[in-house]
């Protein structure tokens, strides 16, 4: 039986935080050391209460280098990553500095000269950078890749993607609502959406945005062997009113050829898929994220062309400009 690995965590107070807390358990793995700004983190009780804690990410760094140093057997393996987007960098070379390999969210950087600049990083270091790309490993995914694959070579696909996430007014006040940080609602909603079509459908050929609002954006992406209109929004009246009507907050659809394709279940359980992928000698490195990258950079530097050619159909009733 092999021995547990160390795991550090930045940005322990945030969302998405204890997915990343309960896959380091679950794999049997330890946190000896978090940080976070906010002090906040009462769950990490639920999951590792006797890991070190920092607020000042310089101390933080300290305690990596000292463990490193002088504690053998505590140094740290692996550093996840959950800290606001544009952090990313930064702290992806602070863990690679500490002799540790990068688990990071996504996105896993803003621009695509990031991603140059991480993979000479770990050539030096000879460190690995992970990111997290759970969609690829949801089952309904899985099989909708394989249904392509063995369907006419020739065939090119027409899907509406529509996810609808409704955020309170918290939301633009935080660093998420913040397009310099977050990099806009394209990019820190549909990042992984944009993934999963270039998983399975091919790389981009044409990327067009029809809108841009600070909390909704739609466009039309031409990719190898699907032609996708897409609509994404935290705007709570954008859900369809039978959905509002069922109490939920949240509405994602993604339609191929007219029928839906199901995969509104199985998320639980993917952060903790995605470690044991990594952990196995597998795991979604750099260049698997450029594409998505790439694509969400061109979304967030283009000029809205408005409701022309082939549009979302929820552009014109949300007022989306």
């Amino acid at each position: 039986m092999t021995a547990p690995l160390n795991f550090a965590l930045i940005g322990a107070a945030g969302y998405i935080a204890p997915r990343h807390l309960k896959a380091i358990k679950e794999t049997g793995n330890n946190l000896v050391a978090a940080l976070d700004k906010f002090d906040s983190v009462g769950i990490m009780d639920s999951y590792f209460p006797d890991s070190d804690f920092f607020t000042e990410p310089e101390r933080f760094d300290r305690h990596l280098d000292k463990l490193r140093r002088l504690d053998h057997g505590k140094e740290v393996h692996y550093v996840s990553i959950c800290s606001p987007n544009y952090l990313h960098d930064s702290h992806i070379r602070l863990a690679l500095r500490n002799d540790a390999h990068a688990i990071c969210e996504k996105p896993i950087v803003l621009n695509p000269w990031n991603v140059d600049a991480l993979q000479i990083m770990e050539r030096e270091t000879g460190k690995n950078i992970y990111t997290i790309l759970q969609l690829r490993l949801h089952p309904s995914i899985i099989a909708l890749k394989k249904q392509v694959e063995e369907g006419p070579k020739d065939k090119v696909y027409d899907l509406d993607l529509t996810y609808i996430t409704s955020r309170g007014h918290w939301y633009h006040i935080s660093w998420k609502g913040d397009m310099e940080k977050s990099g806009g609602v394209a990019t820190n909603i549909g990042v992984h959406f944009f993934d999963m079509l270039s998983f399975i459908f091919g790389p981009v050929k044409e990327n067009l945005v029809h809108c841009s609002q600070t909390d909704k954006a739609a466009g039309y992406l031409e990719l190898e062997r699907a032609r996708v209109r897409w609509y994404l929004s935290l705007d709570y009246n954008d859900i369809p009113r039978s959905v509002r009507e069922n109490g939920q907050r949240t509405y994602r659809n993604i339609t191929m050829n007219g029928t839906e394709i199901e995969f509104s279940e199985g998320f639980g359980d993917l952060h903790t898929l995605s470690y044991k992928d990594i952990l196995g000698g597998g795991g979604f490195r750099l260049e698997e994220a450029r594409n998505s990258i790439n694509t969400v950079f061109h979304i967030r530097n283009s000029h809205p062309m408005g409701p022309r050619g082939d549009y979302h159909p929820f552009i014109k009733s949300s007022g989306c400009k």
